[in-house]
């Protein structure tokens, strides 16, 4: 893999802080991201053990305790949720022993939602979310847009600068994993290809058993096609001709290993969220594209195709963000029976934030009507609200108190 080092990791200095004080700490993400990169570089001399090696993964799986005993005092585990066996030992050996920063675990599912995992190790473990490279990441910027916002420093600034769509574009269609972002464009679409096939054909085994992994794929593939779109099983049942238990327990596999996202509604009442529609949101745009095979001359000609991608890629750049600026914000979207939308809503406690984006490069009156309407149901909770476009200037928006049309490409330019 592309050593990962040469982009800044934002979410290091939490894995350090965690270690200072946790017994063990569990980096989880999307296979190829550069989990194993990014632990091994904290500490080179600590020790390694990687679960896709069949002979070690046997070995953990018929003695759990006894391999846990043969581990060295400070150790990484790699792709831990293949073996999930080892929960309850991994319990008992830090019961017996509570130093800081023994065990760093790695997986590429989610191991709170794994039925095989018995074990939780609450109490003695942080859990840490490590996702693909965020543009930030790769334009090492030091500031986040995010933080930005929440901070209220967004004011009105006239730029003289060239057009930013070429950029913006590269961005949705790269996507953040690290390997295919050193290929050239068609390599890096075989490179994603490839990656879902092998994630189909091994990881899914670890965690669930599914009579087709076509049918799976085929899930994705629509997913790709309707991203940042209402999630409706129904419909989707219907058009894979299979029943919709089936494609809820495979969104639930998605959403396991990272490949998909679930964005529920925002409501003022959080009961009521349970009940109204989420939408869905492949989490890497550059996979999405993939699958959908668009390129970045398609940005014009195929206007319609991105609007989805490109909200699905800014949801996905903030959520990202949010592990480094404050990862107890909690992300929704809007939609009123009127059908008017907020792609994003932020809460930090009482706070409120909205956040809109727009794939054309200029404003007009009505832009900002679902952030305007939002703020209204925050009431006093609402602290401001961007639309994210593909101009060059921050504007005012009417009728949103606080609110301000931003460049898009502010989510990774300082």
């Amino acid at each position: 893999m592309t050593d990962l080092l040469i982009h800044p990791r934002l979410l290091a200095p939490q894995i350090v802080e965690a270690l200072k004080d946790t017994p063990a700490v569990c980096l989880l993400g999307p296979r190829q991201v550069g989990k194993t990169t990014l632990v091994k570089s904290l500490d080179p001399t600590r020790g390694y053990v990687n679960f896709d090696d069949s002979t070690l993964l046997n070995a953990a799986r018929l003695d759990p305790s006894g391999f846990i005993q043969g581990l060295p005092e400070r150790v990484i585990l790699d792709e831990v949720q293949r073996v999930p066996e080892l929960m309850p030992a991994l319990k008992g050996a830090i019961d017996a022993n509570r130093q800081p920063g023994r065990f760093i675990l790695t997986g590429s599912a989610n191991l709170l939602l794994l039925p095989g995992i018995q074990e939780s190790l609450a109490g003695r473990i942080e859990v840490i979310y490590l996702q693909p490279l965020s543009e930030q990441e790769k334009q090492h910027a030091n500031k986040s847009l995010l933080q930005r916002l929440i901070d209220g420093e967004i004011t009105t600034k006239i730029q003289d600068q060239p057009s930013q769509i070429r950029s913006v574009a590269e961005a949705v269609v790269s996507g953040g994993y690290p390997e295919p972002n050193t290929r050239p464009p068609d390599r890096a679409r075989q490179w994603h290809r490839q990656y879902l096939n092998a994630i189909i054909q091994r990881d899914v085994k670890d965690i669930a058993n599914i009579r087709d992994g076509n049918e799976l794929r085929r899930l994705i593939e629509l997913f790709a096609l309707r991203t940042g779109n209402l999630l409706n099983l129904s419909g989707l049942a219907k058009d894979l001709g299979i029943q919709r238990e089936t494609v809820d327990k495979y969104l639930a596999i998605l959403e396991q290993l990272f490949l998909v996202r679930r964005l529920p509604a925002w409501h003022k009442n959080q009961a009521k969220r349970l009940v109204k529609a989420a939408k869905i949101h492949i989490i890497d745009s550059g996979l999405a594209c993939a699958l959908r095979n668009l390129k970045m001359g398609d940005w014009q000609n195929q206007s319609d195709a991105f609007g989805g991608m490109l909200e699905s890629f800014v949801v996905q750049q903030l959520i990202c963000q949010s592990g480094w600026v404050d990862n107890e914000l909690r992300f929704s979207h809007y939609r009123d029976k009127d059908q008017i939308e907020v792609d994003l809503v932020i809460e930090q406690s009482c706070n409120i934030w909205g956040v809109e984006v727009k794939k054309a490069a200029s404003i007009q009156s009505r832009d900002g009507t679902g952030l305007a309407h939002l703020a209204e149901q925050a009431g006093s909770g609402w602290r401001g609200g961007i639309m994210l476009y593909t101009g060059n200037n921050i504007l005012p928006l009417k009728n949103v108190p606080n609110g301000f049309a931003v460049p898009m490409d502010m989510l990774w330019r300082n």
